[in-house]
């Protein structure tokens, strides 16, 4: 079976598929890039672009791997995390505290997901 990649460029692809797995990474895209709030707002409105272009959805996440450079914006990532998921469709998560490549993130996701 091969591998799909999306967009693919010199550092990375905007998606990779394969065996029906997905693999892609968000980080804010709007400017400016604003507070916690507003970052991951825009990096789950991303996801379910991301998802619905490849035939998947938000229940078929199966795993988010969160850098957050500051924990004290917990509460907020999650407050935001449990309002985007179905009800019983939690993905396996791991959020490690982390210094990204361009200070103004305030977070990064990385995505896996079934595709169908």
């Amino acid at each position: 079976m091969s591998i799909q990649r999306i967009n693919p460029g010199k550092r990375w692809s905007d998606v990779t598929i394969y065996h029906g797995i997905a693999h892609f990474v968000e980080v804010a895209e709007s400017e400016p890039l604003g507070d916690i709030r507003e970052q991951v707002s825009a990096i789950l409105a991303q996801a379910d672009n991301k998802l619905q272009r490849i035939g998947s959805d938000r229940s078929r996440v199966l795993a988010v791997t969160i850098y957050l450079t500051d924990f004290a914006n917990a509460a907020v990532l999650n407050e935001l995390w449990e309002a985007w998921f179905p009800e019983g469709c939690a993905p396996s998560r791991v959020c490690v505290k982390a210094e990204l490549a361009d200070p103004q993130y305030l977070l990064e996701m990385a995505f896996v997901a079934v595709v169908e």
